[in-house]
């Protein structure tokens, strides 16, 4: 069945799936395990899966996993979510993204599979992703967690190749729990018995979840300040293992906290069997749009030449410190932000860090998502903080208005992924 229906091509088939549930989240892997029967289990063909969870970093630390693979030469899948502008680029295939006509291809027969059963759009498009993925030779997989990890979509691998795990921090309380034991233990859902699992940097509490989930499991853990250790030393990265020292750049993806992901990446790689090229390539080579991102061409800085553009799609409190720690380590220069954010978000969490950082803050609302907070609700979380705000009716205006001001301030765009999509997509 050509779901498209002759027009529109993937846009027209995944808008049309945004109907297939009434629900945008409905944790379980039910409807999964029966579109993958359905198709015939493709997630048992997949080459070697490397399933990442975690709340913060984990879609760094896959990219340099990436660089690091591909530096060696292998070839890579990678599931990551959401997509910023176009959602070809959540299914990556041997190192490629997928065109339009396997996208279709997949979507089609994904739809005509389902039957009349209900699924969620994020259910039916990782389905669509692992049969992609399945069909493709390749060396590696790579899986990012869409939300938690236990009952995620991505979760149906019965034996991958290794897991990891990122810093957890309180995010989506509504479906993980309030506690950051509870997400913890979500997010730990992924281990697999017998399976090694690189833990990155955790507070007290979501350590001891994943490691009772772990014992349980006998799963092996290679945890932060245990097994290795990664650290900034004379503008160098050094990590160290029980397989000795590396001695890196430091990483390309600006910012302090990316000297954990690059060390849970290389803790990975290591685990894996890679060596110094993988190494090297994963510190340098590694690409994430909308991680602290120069914007340093298009539109939007053709408008504001003077100006120093930056785009960040985090959006929690752990989020908010590490943009703040990263902007304390660029040279002095009048810095503003642009901040939209989702109605379900910690915006008093996310905008505290950043007060000591930023002259003021013009809000707006995120273009075209329903889910939105107000611009002006935001510029009033802004100023609970201690943060001098207003609002603007665009991205556009709210620029024109700070460089009206500060013609040659840093700009941080800022709260959101949706967000970082729309500036993405506006600066083109």
């Amino acid at each position: 069945m050509n779901l498209a229906g002759g027009a529109g091509g993937s846009d027209a088939i995944l808008a049309r799936m945004m109907a297939l549930h009434p629900k945008i989240i409905d944790l379980t892997l039910d409807r999964v395990w029966r579109l993958l029967a359905a198709l015939g289990h493709p997630e048992r063909d997949l080459p070697p899966v490397i399933h990442i969870a975690g709340t913060n970093g984990k879609g760094s630390t896959l990219a340099m996993i990436r660089a690091g693979l591909e530096g060696e030469g292998k070839r890579v899948h990678a599931y990551t979510s959401p997509h910023l502008a176009r959602f070809h680029e959540r299914i990556r295939l041997a190192g490629t993204l997928i065109a339009e006509d396997a996208l279709m291809a997949v979507l089609d027969e994904c739809y005509s599979a389902k039957g009349d059963a209900p699924i969620t759009y994020f259910e039916i498009t990782t389905c669509a992703a692992i049969l992609a993925m399945a069909r493709t030779q390749a060396d590696y997989t790579l899986l990012e967690v869409g939300l938690g990890g236990r009952l995620d979509a991505t979760n149906v691998v019965e034996r991958p190749a290794l897991c990891v795990i990122t810093p957890v921090s309180l995010d989506h309380q509504q479906y993980l729990g309030e506690t950051l034991e509870a997400i913890a233990t979500e997010k730990a859902g992924i281990l697999k018995r017998g399976v090694r699992c690189v833990v990155g940097p955790q507070a007290d509490e979501g350590m001891t979840a994943i490691e009772a989930r772990a014992a349980r499991l006998g799963a092996p853990l290679l945890a932060h300040g245990q097994h290795w250790h990664a650290n900034e030393e004379a503008g160098r990265l050094v990590f160290r293992d029980e397989n000795g020292l590396c001695d890196l750049p430091l990483p390309n993806l600006p910012g302090p906290h990316q000297i954990d992901n690059a060390g849970a990446a290389l803790a990975a790689l290591r685990a894996l069997g890679l060596g110094e090229l993988a190494a090297e390539a994963a510190v340098t080579s590694a690409e994430w749009p909308a991680r602290m991102q120069r914007l340093r061409e298009g539109p939007l800085v053709a408008a504001a030449p003077g100006a120093e553009l930056w785009l960040d799609g985090g959006h929690n409190p752990a989020a908010g410190a590490a943009i703040a720690a990263t902007l304390a380590r660029l040279p002095a220069r009048p810095t503003w932000a642009i901040c939209g954010m989702l109605n379900t978000k910690d915006v008093a969490g996310f905008m505290a860090p950043l007060a000591g950082h930023l002259q003021g803050l013009m809000a707006v609302s995120i273009p075209g998502e329903a889910a939105t907070l107000p611009a002006e609700s935001t510029a009033a979380a802004a100023q609970a903080v201690g943060i001098e705000a207003g609002s603007a009716p665009s991205l556009a205006a709210a620029l024109a208005s700070i460089t009206a001001r500060e013609p040659v301030a840093r700009v941080l765009i800022c709260g959101s992924l949706y967000l970082a999509g729309a500036v993405l997509r506006e600066n083109g």
